[in-house]
């Protein structure tokens, strides 16, 4: 009896173990209350909700939310969201309630908040709205006007970012061809987290006639240096070693360089792709204190090399990397080709030219006469064979005439005898 009792108690354990180990499906708590919307600065939107009413003591509330879509989902114990987006579509958030931070967990009732784009006619608003960040020194922004706009719109731009109290309207508008634009001071502030921010920007008239477009630039990206300045240009093994210096307000690390070399005697247009200058020579890195060096191989020295420089931020700063600074100006090094030569040549081949011509204008009609032989005159032949008699030639001609005569009245004297004879 001792061992089915042991077994009773060993299958009664296990049975208090399993109905332990299995959790209770979580039931759905109540929606939140109170979803609103607002609009801070230009485009940073906030949606704000109350905890749900009668939600469990024993939930530790967190807050699943997205936006359309099902796009961007987060869960958190805030009773807020905000985010920067354009106003220019609808925009809507979904929230519900739930007690984990596990996604698999089956939130409340999903409540709804969007916000509207500005009233306007869609085809009035302005059409590619886009900003560049210059040297990280000013900004500028350019945009084409609506289809539905008057020629002679007024357009006025705002713009604001983290550092400033508040919106701020940009002064500098400008035109350039169709594009209209406005460029403001943005300045980068060292040692701290200014690039991870952005720069929220407005386009509309003065008139309040056209749909306001809004635009984000984020600071890591759309950045365009200026060009580089050439410093040194030296030979050194066959070699030529460039040295030059950064745009302000670059860390080296965060460029990357083309460096384009022009051979004026053999005319090759050579560009090398750089993405970390070093010389690798000491005494080249020492000479000038803040300068970037490379070092281009297989350059003749005996000929003229023209060199220039562009850069571009990449990717271990920056998201973009896409747009390059203009041409740095041109430096040359090496030997000038000898300019006697073509001076020479220069001279010489006029004369040439000029000998020719007259040589030509010589020898034109004998060159005529071989090219276009002249055709002969069949009148001014016969005349020659039948028109130009000599003397002699008359002569006989007159004798013959003469003869013929005599024979013929011979002829007839005898004719008249022999009839007269016959009568008799």
């Amino acid at each position: 009896m001792e061992r089915p009792a042991r077994l009773c108690g060993l299958w009664a354990l296990l049975l208090c173990a399993g109905g332990g180990g299995v959790a209770a499906p979580a039931e759905p708590q109540p929606p939140v209350t109170n979803l609103s919307v607002s609009v801070e600065n230009l485009c940073t939107v906030t949606w704000t909700w109350n905890p749900p009413e009668g939600a469990s003591p024993n939930c530790s509330l967190k807050y699943f939310s997205h936006f359309g879509n099902k796009q961007d989902k987060k869960i958190a114990p805030e009773t807020y969201r905000s985010k920067e987006v354009p106003l220019n579509e609808r925009i809507c958030l979904q929230v519900g309630s739930q007690c984990s931070t596990n996604e698999s967990e089956k939130p409340s009732i999903l409540v709804e908040k969007c916000i509207s784009p500005p009233e306007g006619d869609p085809e009035s608003a302005v059409t590619e709205l886009q900003c560049i960040w210059y040297n990280l020194s000013y900004m500028k922004c350019a945009w084409l006007p609506g289809r539905n706009t008057n020629p002679d719109t007024n357009y006025t731009l705002y713009y604001w970012h983290s550092s400033l109290g508040k919106i701020l309207q940009c002064e500098d508008i400008y035109r350039e061809g169709q594009h209209i634009g406005c460029s403001f001071a943005l300045t980068k502030v060292k040692d701290s987290s200014f690039e991870q921010h952005s720069v929220q920007v407005m386009v509309k008239d003065n008139a309040g006639k056209i749909r306001p477009s809004f635009n984000i630039v984020p600071l890591t990206s759309h950045v365009k240096p200026d060009p580089p300045h050439i410093k040194n240009l030296s030979f050194q093994n066959g070699d030529l070693y460039v040295q030059w210096k950064n745009p302000q307000n670059f860390y080296s690390r965060c460029l990357s360089y083309e460096v384009e070399v022009n051979n004026s005697q053999a005319e090759t247009h050579d560009i090398f792709y750089v993405e970390e200058a070093k010389c690798q020579n000491s005494e080249f890195e020492g000479n000038l204190e803040g300068t970037i060096c490379f070092m281009v191989p297989g350059v003749l020295p005996d000929t003229l090399n023209t060199v220039r420089i562009r850069v571009k931020t990449n990717k271990l700063c920056y998201e973009d990397d896409k747009l390059w600074s203009n041409w740095s100006q041109a430096m040359s090094i090496g030997q000038k080709a000898n300019p006697t030569f073509y001076i020479t040549m220069l001279l010489i081949i006029p004369i040439i030219v000029a000998a020719a011509i007259i040589v030509l204008l010589l020898y034109l009609k004998r060159l005529k006469i071989i090219i276009f032989p002249p055709i002969p005159d069949p009148g001014k032949i016969f005349k020659e064979m039948f028109g130009d008699q000599n003397d002699d030639t008359l002569h006989w001609k007159k004798y013959d005439i003469y003869e013929k005569q005599t024979k013929e009245e011979t002829d007839s004297v005898v004719l008249i005898e022999s009839l007269k004879r016959a009568s008799q």
